[in-house]
């Protein structure tokens, strides 16, 4: 019995005789036609999936010009529809990590232009109060006599200068928006912390949500940090320092990137970062593939785990 081929594309499927003719076919009305196509054509001619010099040679009889439209129109839905599926949970986390990076290097930069101009009428209030987001919240609502009070300074003692309440609103006015904008970067960050609890929660319980933001911020996605080695994911962000010891040897190789933020290395004696990190990297590894492959939670269980093998609690 001669040999048939069957050749499916986004416009039909179509069944070729052995010399590579057209004998029968189905035309798609669209792409769910496509994506639920039936195999009865198949099955009707015991045809099989074209290979070698015989897909090319089918594939010949759609240079004609009268496929050309079809393909396109059809190519273009599906490019719609994998570009608008390939918007995940965990782009979302990068787009919201990426936004509390730039508040916080907005909100630094503003809050100590409104210590610069502030301390010119209160500069006792700008030396005894540290956190920018405690200054700003004190000197927007309260005067600097309270301030002073509050402060237990003396208002004589104080070296600023009197400012009236056309001076001095534009500064309040400054500090009512840095409140504001402290108040927006709570909400992203309580946002950013759903978000983590959904789709990687067993990573952010053992890095927090910070580091994990920035992990994925770093890798692109969940599934390229799931793909890594621990190894890898233990250097991620010291590329330069990598990229150094490489090409001088005599430059030490890095021992953290991102993990460097983590607060068991903060408070691991120097002498044990390395293999602190080495731990994290390891356990958080293991995490991703689970977060990815929606596993069962393990993540209390690793963290348990990293505690136990260093005595250190975070």
């Amino acid at each position: 019995m001669p040999q048939k081929f069957i050749f499916t594309s986004v416009i039909g499927a179509f069944v070729f005789s052995q010399d590579h003719k057209p004998i029968d076919g189905i035309i798609f009305k669209g792409i769910n036609d496509y994506k639920n196509k039936d195999p009865q054509l198949k099955l009707k001619h015991d045809a099989i999936i074209p290979e070698g010099n015989d897909l090319h040679r089918i594939l010949l009889h759609f240079k004609d010009r009268k496929y050309f439209q079809e393909f396109s129109k059809r190519n273009l839905e599906l490019t719609r529809e994998s570009i608008a599926n390939s918007v995940g949970k965990d782009t979302l986390i990068i787009q919201t990590a990426t936004i509390i990076g730039e508040l916080d290097r907005t909100l630094n930069g503003l809050a100590k232009r409104l210590r610069d101009w502030y301390s010119l009428h209160n500069p006792e209030a700008s030396d005894r109060i540290r956190d920018h987001q405690k200054f700003a919240a004190a000197i927007a609502k309260s005067t600097k006599k309270q301030l002073l009070k509050e402060l237990d300074i003396n208002e004589k003692d104080s070296m600023g200068a009197e400012f009236n309440e056309k001076d001095l609103s534009p500064i309040l006015m400054l500090a009512s928006q840095i409140n504001a904008l402290y108040g927006l970067r709570e909400r992203y960050e309580l946002y950013l912390r759903e978000l983590e609890k959904e789709v990687c929660p067993n990573i952010a319980t053992i890095l927090g949500a910070t580091i994990t933001a920035k992990l994925l911020e770093h890798t692109g996605s969940l599934k390229r940090l799931a793909e890594m080695p621990a190894s890898t994911l233990q250097i991620l962000g010291a590329e330069k320092a990598l990229f150094r010891h490489l090409r001088n040897s005599r430059n030490r190789p890095p021992k953290y990137g991102i993990l460097h933020e983590h607060p068991m290395i903060q408070k691991a004696n120097r002498k044990m970062h390395g293999k602190v990190a080495r731990a994290l990297a390891d356990k958080a590894s293991i995490a991703a593939r689970v977060d990815y492959f929606k596993g069962k939670p393990i993540g209390d269980k690793l963290k348990k785990e990293i505690i136990s093998k260093f005595k250190i609690e975070y």
